[in-house]
């Protein structure tokens, strides 16, 4: 399909799609918000709450390297505890942001305080640290009881990279009411006392494991030499997991086949809208992100702010501040693709975050829409384009932002045109 002939259609379509979510956009969050307490004080019997079930851990960042440290788990719902969790299925089951927060009030976040270097002493197994090691490290939401001091502060805490959590308890105890399984791979990387955080992340990768799975362990302060482990606050570890994994497969396919043609691709999701252009070349990545005013990320602002960041070739050593983990999410799912198909290629991820995102939801949202917009999402088959100019010229016309304004920020397209006046 030629990128013109997609353009007509996506314009009619887009129309429609508008009036959809103009219709369907709700803020019934801050109505459930209400009723979580009630159903908490029903759930709770003296400060403790038994037999529930935790499929996910949270490790928070404030105070570091003094830090609280827990488990997360559902009240009055624990038969789905596993839907609760982080993962691709949320984009694969259509939630959106209300739903999303929702499930997050639903889980409570039974927290202790610890350093981060307990992760490293002999007794880890003990205490809130040890159960929570257990709780990551498993294949399956694993049964626990806990102990409580207090009862939950019921809050919405949200985050542009981690999963926004819910109410907060501190925890005088948490025990598993059952032996969790541990796969044989994850088992290797804890008995290796000699193995880099690194190194373990990409052998769990390459036997399979998803990002959520190893960023879980990681956090958890289950990987990395013995002596070296820490416990990683969730933020971290997400964004680590991402361009670890990332980095891996870059080297994967430093030496392919470029793209033979260039591919304009395009998936929306939850407020976001994705273009993805791969061109013919060397590896080449830059995110640019159009925030709309009055979204989450720019709420006081008349104009659009752009934010960006880049790679060539030999990839980059610095963080990324401007983009932070949406970076990193987008740049996984590209890889993904490129590695599959074992070729590289000159990538344009442009990133629309309108006020349909109305509440962060975490990177994992970034992430899946990419990853499926390979044919799984909006498109089936990519429109193409006879030069990355084209592709560029061509979606622009779709971006809320001016030609002048995305040159100004964006590496890749203020290139093209350099290249294209020596021409005029």
């Amino acid at each position: 399909m030629r990128l013109d002939e997609f353009l007509d259609d996506f314009d009619r379509d887009l129309d429609a799609e508008k009036r959809r979510l103009a219709e369907e956009k709700s803020y019934a969050i801050t109505d459930h918000l209400d009723t979580v307490e009630t159903r908490f004080n029903d759930v709770l019997s003296d400060d403790t709450l038994v037999g529930s079930t935790s499929p996910e851990i949270f490790v928070g960042r404030s105070g570091y390297p003094n830090i609280s440290t827990g488990v997360l788990s559902p009240v009055g719902d624990e038969e789905q505890a596993g839907e609760y969790a982080t993962s691709g299925q949320w984009y694969d089951n259509g939630l959106g942001v209300s739903e999303v927060l929702q499930r997050r009030t639903g889980m409570l976040n039974s927290q202790g305080r610890a350093n981060v270097t307990d992760a490293a002493v002999d007794d880890v197994w003990d205490g809130v640290v040890g159960a929570q090691r257990e709780v990551a490290i498993a294949d399956r939401p694993v049964g626990v009881e806990i102990g409580l001091d207090d009862s939950p502060e019921i809050d919405l805490t949200t985050d542009a990279v981690a999963t926004p959590t819910g109410p907060n308890a501190n925890a005088e105890r948490v025990d598993l009411t059952e032996n969790p399984y541990v796969p044989r791979a994850v088992k290797k990387t804890l008995e290796d006392d000699d193995w880099q955080a690194q190194g373990a992340m990409n052998y769990l990768w390459q036997r399979g494991f998803d990002v959520y799975e190893i960023n879980s362990i990681l956090s958890a302060g289950a990987l990395g030499q013995s002596a070296n482990r820490r416990l990683v606050p969730t933020r971290w570890s997400i964004t680590a997991v991402d361009d670890t994994v990332g980095q891996f497969m870059h080297g994967q396919i430093r030496n392919s086949t470029s793209v033979d043609e260039v591919e304009v691709w395009y998936n929306e999701y939850v407020g976001n809208r994705y273009w993805v252009v791969l061109a013919p070349g060397q590896w080449e990545y830059e995110l640019v992100e159009m925030k709309g005013p009055g979204s989450v990320w720019n709420p006081d602002e008349a104009e659009y702010f752009l934010a960006s960041a880049s790679e060539g070739y030999e990839g980059r050593t610095g963080y990324v501040d401007e983009t932070a983990g949406a970076y990193y999410a987008a740049r996984l799912g590209v890889l993904e693709e490129l590695v599959e198909r074992d070729r590289q290629a000159k990538v344009l991820v442009l990133r629309e975050v309108t006020d349909e995102y109305w509440a962060p939801v975490g990177v994992w949202q970034v992430r899946e829409a990419v990853r499926n917009a390979f044919g799984d999402g909006v498109m089936d088959r990519p429109a193409t384009a006879e030069t990355f100019h084209d592709a560029v010229q061509g979606v622009s016309s779709e971006l809320p932002v001016q030609m002048e304004q995305l040159r100004r920020k964006s590496e890749m397209v203020a290139g093209v045109q350099s290249q294209l006046s020596a021409y005029e």
